[in-house]
């Protein structure tokens, strides 16, 4: 369970997060929205615990996330809204870093979540010479090689056409159907059977 309780977050002289609470269970997902420069990201980035709130608290399991950060991340993936990936790799190689970094992963494994997103065309070719919609699909691969139960997610479908959207929505009900939790940042509700059961509207 996520339990996030009156989050106050400012940001030099702005006021971005005011009071901002809401319970997540297993199998829910959250969907944020709001105009651009709404406090989103800065939502999604308190949650992960890669900003502190000037008051307020994110509790998982019922415990303070600060009480133990490296526990908390350990079961959790944040995709922000650029790919963390490195320009001079491959797709995969950028794969088997991220992922290697956090737990095993066999070529098997590689070769089939690329696929599982579309990207096994493009799966050696250097990052660089990638489309904006290609990275994210790389991006997306990571999230089917991560068996975590918190998915925090910003702007998950940007730069991605109707097909990618709809793969997008797929992962997120799959990750909901096997118990997981998600909190997504969307300008709009993507195509197909999402599931969420919650939505949050930050004003600008």
């Amino acid at each position: 369970m996520l339990e996030v309780e009156s989050l106050h977050l400012w940001r030099g002289e702005r006021h971005v997060l005011r009071g901002v609470g809401f319970v997540l269970s297993a199998g829910q997902c959250l969907q944020v929205t709001g105009p651009n420069g709404a406090g989103k990201t800065s939502l999604l980035r308190t949650l992960a615990g890669l900003i502190y709130p000037e008051s307020g608290q994110v509790r998982w399991g019922g415990r303070d996330v600060r009480a133990d950060l490296r526990a908390f991340h350990a079961g959790l993936a944040y995709l922000g809204h650029e790919p963390p990936l490195k320009a001079d790799l491959t797709a995969r190689e950028n794969l088997r870093f991220w992922i290697g970094n956090r737990q095993r992963v066999s070529a098997k494994q590689l070769a089939a979540a690329l696929t599982r997103v579309g990207a096994e065309g493009f799966a050696d070719r250097l990052v660089r010479t990638l489309s904006a919609g290609q990275r994210r699909r790389v991006a997306l691969a990571a999230l089917t090689l991560l068996p975590v139960a918190l998915w925090l997610l910003d702007e998950p479908a940007t730069n991605l056409d109707a097909e990618g959207q709809r793969l997008v929505a797929a992962l997120l009900s799959e990750q909901l159907a096997r118990g997981g939790l998600a909190v997504a940042a969307l300008h709009h509700e993507l195509p197909g059977t999402l599931g969420v059961v919650q939505a949050l509207e930050l004003a600008a």
